[in-house]
C-alpha cells in the first residue's frame, strides 16, 4: 500500500485528536503504529489508551514553552524526536508515523526546516506520515498529499474554561 503525506493544521482544535484517531483506525487494522510528540512530556488520556493497544508512544520534549524561550534542553529533545523519525525511516518498522507538533517545533526553530524537508524525503514509499501542529511551514504544505485545516470558529477557552481531563487533555 502506498503512503501518503498528511498535515493537520491550523488554529482550531482537534490536530492531535484527528491524528490519534488515525492511529486508532490503523492498530485496528493490525497497521504498525507509532507516534512522536515534540514539545510534550507528559501523560495524556489519549495516549495511555493508545499504548494499551499497542500503539508506541514516544515523547520528545521538556513541555510547552508558553511565556518562556526555548532553552537548550528543547533543542536537544526535537533533535532527539528526529533522530528517532529517521531511525523510523531507516528500519521501516512502522505503517503509520504521527509527527506529534512537528510544525510548532519547526516554528520554534527548534528543528531547522530544511533538514526536517530532506529526511521527508526519505520516507519509504509505504509509510503513511502525518505532521501535526499550528503554522505549518509552507515548503512542508507543498510537499503534503493532503492538508487539513482546523479553524477556530468557537471554543469555551476563550470564556476562561481550563482543559478538561477525558476531553481536552
Amino acid at each position: 500500500m502506498k503512503g501518503y503525506l498528511q498535515v493537520y493544521t491550523g488554529d482550531g482544535k482537534g490536530k492531535s485528536t484527528a491524528a490519534f484517531g488515525l492511529a486508532l483506525r490503523g492498530r485496528g487494522a493490525g497497521l504498525r503504529v507509532k507516534i512522536i510528540q515534540f514539545i510534550k512530556n507528559k501523560e495524556y488520556s489519549e495516549t495511555a489508551v493508545l499504548k494499551n493497544i499497542g500503539v508506541t508512544v514516544l515523547q520528545f520534549g521538556e513541555g510547552l514553552l508558553f511565556g518562556r524561550p526555548p532553552e537548550e534542553a528543547d533543542f536537544r529533545a526535537a533533535d532527539e524526536g528526529l533522530q528517532e523519525a529517521a531511525a523510523s525511516f531507516r528500519n521501516e518498522d512502522t505503517d503509520i508515523l504521527i509527527l506529534d507538533e512537528i510544525n510548532v517545533t519547526l516554528g520554534l526553530g527548534l528543528i531547522q526546516e530544511e533538514p526536517f524537508l530532506k529526511l521527508l524525503g526519505e520516507k519509504p514509499s509505504s509509510m503513511e506520515v502525518i505532521c501535526t501542529g499550528r503554522r505549518a511551514p509552507g515548503k512542508l504544505l507543498e510537499l503534503a498529499d493532503l492538508i487539513t485545516e482546523m479553524k477556530a470558529v468557537k471554543h469555551y477557552y476563550e470564556a476562561g474554561i481550563p482543559a478538561r481531563t477525558g476531553i481536552e487533555k
